[in-house]
């Protein structure tokens, strides 16, 4: 089976189409999204309501922060990944906000384990942007029953680490479009990128392609209009800064 997997959408229901597209493109045959489906961006009711007819048809989602802030805002926007958040809630109905409340933090199908952040305390929202972070997700993993394979976003890169015959993790830096062999006797951990807000300097957006039968992941980039989602987030009235950024990739 290939299992697409999809973060940080963030709204931008362009980067969002264009990533489904691709990968029903190359073969997907189920989608797993790993949170923050909203905020930053200027489409939070398409991009909601597309996952829920994702979900209808049997794809695995779970809860990232910016979609717990769009369910209660924070009281002050002390920075900028919270100050979409009082508008995100004004643009969604209540069924949006009860569906995002809803979504679990973690979640496992068969061998893999999903999660927004870290499974090290996921409601606590840590980074996996390094080997020792990695390894704490991993180790709290091991309370989960047969994972072998732990995907995540968050931190809007795309990276993959693996424990080999020690205790210390490498971390590997996948190529775009290059199967990577995965395989079960090794434990992984893979934060997937972002769609909707890539911060590397190249505004295509990102996912990964997850093929169980052949234990392989494929990291992908995608090209899609982001010019049309910076134009909307201005028109929103949104900061032009989350505008800005979609055209630099940063």
């Amino acid at each position: 089976m290939k299992l697409a997997l999809l973060s940080d959408i963030h709204a931008n229901r362009q980067a969002f189409e264009a990533c489904l597209a691709h990968a029903q493109d190359q073969g997907a045959q189920q989608f797993a999204l790993l949170g923050d489906l909203v905020g930053y961006g200027a489409d939070p009711v398409a991009v909601v309501e597309r996952v829920q007819g994702l979900v209808a048809g049997g794809a695995l989602v779970i809860k990232g922060n910016h979609d717990e802030m769009a369910v209660t805002p924070p009281e002050a926007t002390g920075n900028l990944g919270s100050s979409t958040a009082a508008w995100t809630h004004a643009q969604l109905s209540q069924s949006h906000r009860t569906f995002l409340d809803q979504l679990p933090l973690t979640l496992q199908h068969e061998t893999l384990l999903l999660v927004h952040a870290s499974v090290d305390g996921p409601e606590l929202w840590r980074y996996v942007h390094d080997e020792r972070a990695a390894g704490a997700s991993l180790d709290a993993a091991a309370a989960f029953l047969s994972v072998r394979h732990v995907f995540g976003g968050h931190v809007h890169e795309q990276s993959l680490y693996y424990r080999g015959g020690g205790a210390s993790l490498m971390k590997f830096k996948p190529t775009p479009g290059v199967a990577v062999p995965v395989p079960k006797h090794r434990h992984w951990l893979a934060t997937i990128g972002s769609v909707g807000q890539p911060r590397d300097g190249n505004p295509q957006a990102m996912y990964a392609m997850f093929d169980t039968d052949k234990m392989q992941l494929t990291f992908h980039r995608v090209a899609y209009d982001h010019a049309a989602a910076a134009a909307a987030i201005r028109r929103a009235g949104l900061p032009a800064y989350f505008a800005d950024r979609l055209e630099r990739g940063r």
